[in-house]
């Protein structure tokens, strides 16, 4: 339900008190077009915020959602598509989605409200890019929900709503999903017969289990040189959920307004730069690093220390004869092959790109190869299998929500 954050509290006047119901991807399975977590909001009126698949089984599960309103019971039910039916609803990409419908009944004074709604209008006042979870009993009557606004360093036993029902492996699986920011469904009973899961394991459809989302602050994208190809790449990584900071030492291309994109700015000399960010605990695992500064005196030392930290991703713009100088370079400063062999450098995958924008889309595209072990790099009309490889329900903590979706 995290997607729908920032339209929530445009909504909020609409729900008020009255009933409405939230339909939610539990399972997904095959070439399907939206991940676990994504939610549809229906008003007891029939008006609808957000989107389960495209169109293919929204019309279905508005009148899935009509009923669950009408006598305030959940629902469950799978679609796939089904060649026996042309008119039944279904998925036309051939995967399998499972839908859980939460109804929210109408509020009643001086009686507690449900927590989903609870949960709604406190997911409506945040901002964008606000780390928050959201934790929801689902299979079950009573739809308990939980809002947490710092899921990296939550711990089942400190809560006293979740921790009744979390215990064992099941708390464990719950937090490594909230630290990875990312979504998944956790059972709590064990059963024969199930619908399989993406993860490994088995649940009955509709059996109780807990629905996990997670969204952790942007990671960082540092973008050194202020340059054409620095003003192509800001508003890219911007559109993947960065929080993008540009850097240059020299003032007078720095304050260009055409970087007003990015995040932050910053006049120093880079390598100085990220040093300090690092000793600060500003970077991290999921910080990536583009130095697009093409001149020795500035990319030189920045990767010396680059290379030296745990980051996602360090790409350097150049030829491939400057490429080999830096090698030499680095390697003439003590910095071990097996962490040159991290460089992305000449950066950017070959999709013959020659104008700045084409580069950031070149660039951004191997950002996101270099995070999918599944990523072939190849047109899809050339592969088989599956399009949408899913992230794991634990996700890797160096993926943006946005890449989340796409890998």
């Amino acid at each position: 339900m995290l997607d729908l954050i920032p339209s929530l509290g445009r909504w909020l006047p609409r729900l008020a008190d009255r009933q409405f119901a939230v339909a939610t991807i539990v399972a997904a399975s095959g070439s399907v077009p939206r991940p676990v977590g994504t939610s549809m909001l229906v008003t007891e009126s029939g008006e609808v915020l957000g989107s389960l698949s495209g169109g293919c089984v929204e019309g279905a599960v508005v009148a899935l959602a009509q009923e669950a309103m009408d006598d305030d019971v959940p629902r469950h039910k799978v679609f796939g598509f089904s060649s026996a039916d042309a008119f039944a609803a279904g998925l036309t990409c051939g995967g399998q989605l499972e839908i859980h419908v939460q109804p929210v009944p109408a509020a009643v004074p001086d009686k507690p409200g449900h927590p989903l709604r609870a949960a709604v209008r406190q997911l409506a006042g945040l901002g964008h890019d606000e780390p928050v979870a959201l934790v929801r009993l689902v299979g079950a009557q009573g739809g308990a929900a939980v809002v947490l606004l710092d899921p990296a360093k939550f711990r089942v036993a400190a809560s006293p709503e979740l921790s009744p029902v979390l215990r064992g492996e099941s708390a464990l699986r719950v937090e490594s999903i909230l630290r990875g920011g990312g979504a998944g469904l956790v059972p709590l009973v064990q059963a024969v017969d199930c619908l399989p899961h993406r993860d490994g394991d088995s649940r009955r459809s509709g059996e109780p289990a807990v629905l996990v989302e997670s969204r952790l602050a942007p990671p960082r994208m540092l973008v050194f040189g202020a340059n054409d190809f620095g003003a192509a790449l800001v508003p890219a990584a911007k559109l993947l959920g960065y929080h993008v900071t540009l850097v240059d030492a020299r003032p007078a291309f720095a304050s260009q307004p055409r970087f007003a994109a990015a995040d932050q700015v910053v006049t120093d000399w880079p390598h100085r730069y990220l040093a300090a960010e690092a000793a600060a605990g500003r970077t991290d695992s999921r910080t990536v690093a583009a130095v697009l500064t093409h001149d020795p005196k500035f990319d030189v030392p920045l990767l010396e220390t680059a290379l030296t930290l745990e980051l996602a991703y360090v790409g350097a713009m150049g030829s491939r004869r400057s490429h080999l100088q830096r090698v030499d370079e680095l390697l003439s400063a003590g910095i071990p092959p097996e962490r040159i062999a991290r460089l992305h450098s000449p950066i950017g995958l070959d999709l013959g790109a020659v104008t700045p924008a084409e580069v950031a889309v070149s660039v951004t595209a191997e950002l996101i190869a270099a995070r999918s072990r599944a990523a072939t790099c190849v047109p899809l009309r050339d592969t088989t299998g599956t399009i949408h490889h899913r992230a794991p329900a634990t996700a890797p903590a160096d993926l943006t929500p946005q890449e989340i979706a796409w890998t």
